[in-house]
């Protein structure tokens, strides 16, 4: 009889549940713009190697979704695009971005949107819009009741059609935790770089904003200039660059125009005209958002005590710092500290 052996127990090496990617989807229609769509796929769609060692969750999913996916879509300027996911899939997102809605002026929106909207709204999805957008999330009901923005040129006729909205049309976005809108065009990035700050900490944003060549925090409202974005000063550059970039390495100094005009080798009067043609804003405010953003990786980090934090970044005094922090980013260092540092530790 042939000799019965006992099994042996088998070793079984089960790794770690991969983390869950964020998905974002963002709507498509036909007869888009394509801009404020293209700024939604190069933030969330594109490979970020410049990320490596930085994010301690994926990066994100990205779905461009339509009413009837797989239909070519004519985009304005002479070209079309298709869409490979369909509402469902935008209503089962974790993020849905509503970019724009076609013929704004005359009040349409698709019902098959707007029934996609409240269900991913009803399931707990951050539902966020750029430009005319607005009007979609506001069709949906989402909007009653909260404050929100869209673009300057439609903010009239929002608050009209839809005056249960308190419409903000000074702003350049508005955070309403799961609810975020935001005025035209380039102030889509602005949204969606805070979104990658809510998500992941300022210093990713930072490095995806330096990849996008923009601030990763614009000051001010939709009647401003936008700032120019400050890149590495060759010999051929402008002295008004040079000085920008000789500001942002001795930040912790204290900083004047005389010392700003002198690195440009300008006098104070010329300096103020032309970096204000530039910029569209004064030396000195600019120097301040500056110092705002440097400060954003100190809070995250929780090293460090406020006091510590702004004499750091070179502000004079902790009540200067709270009180230009305040104003810039619409709370104080001590409750950012407490929302993304938490979330970066």
């Amino acid at each position: 009889m042939a000799e019965q052996r006992s099994p042996q127990p088998v070793s079984v090496s089960i790794g770690r549940r991969p983390e869950p990617v964020h998905t974002i989807a963002v709507y498509a229609f036909d007869g888009m713009a394509p801009f404020e769509l293209g700024v939604v796929v190069e933030v969330f769609g594109l490979a970020r190697p410049e990320l490596a060692g930085l994010l301690a969750t994926p990066w994100y999913g990205l779905k461009v979704c339509a009413d009837q996916p797989g239909t070519p879509l004519n985009v304005v300027g002479g070209f079309s695009l298709t869409a490979h996911h369909g509402l469902d899939e935008l209503a089962a997102a974790d993020t849905v971005i509503v970019v724009a809605v076609p013929n704004t002026f005359s009040g349409e929106v698709s019902p098959a949107l707007v029934a996609a909207l409240r269900t991913a709204h009803e399931r707990g999805a951050r539902i966020v819009s750029i430009c005319s957008g607005a009007f979609a999330l506001a069709a949906a009901g989402l909007l009653d009741g909260k404050e929100a923005t869209t673009h300057w040129r439609y903010a009239d006729l929002l608050q009209q059609r839809y005056p249960k909205v308190r419409v903000n049309p000074e702003v350049l976005y508005v955070d309403g935790d799961d609810l975020l809108t935001s005025a035209g065009s380039a102030a889509g990035i602005d949204l969606c770089l805070h979104l990658v700050r809510r998500d992941h900490g300022a210093k990713v944003a930072n490095t995806v904003a330096r990849r996008f060549v923009v601030p990763p925090h614009r000051d001010g409202g939709q009647a401003q200039f936008i700032e120019a974005a400050v890149r590495p000063v060759e010999e051929e550059d402008d002295g008004v660059a040079r000085s920008m970039q000789w500001a942002l390495e001795h930040l912790s100094s204290p900083l004047t125009i005389s010392l700003l005009a002198r690195a440009a080798q300008m006098s104070d009067r010329s300096y103020l005209r032309h970096f204000t043609a530039r910029n569209g804003t004064s030396p000195m405010r600019w120097v301040i958002t500056q110092r705002i953003a440097a400060s954003l990786p100190l809070l995250e980090s929780l090293d460090g005590t406020v006091e510590e934090i702004a004499t750091a970044v070179g502000f004079e005094s902790a009540a200067t710092y709270r009180h230009h922090f305040g104003r810039t980013m619409r709370t104080s260092p001590t409750a950012y500290r407490r929302t993304f540092g938490r979330a970066s530790a």
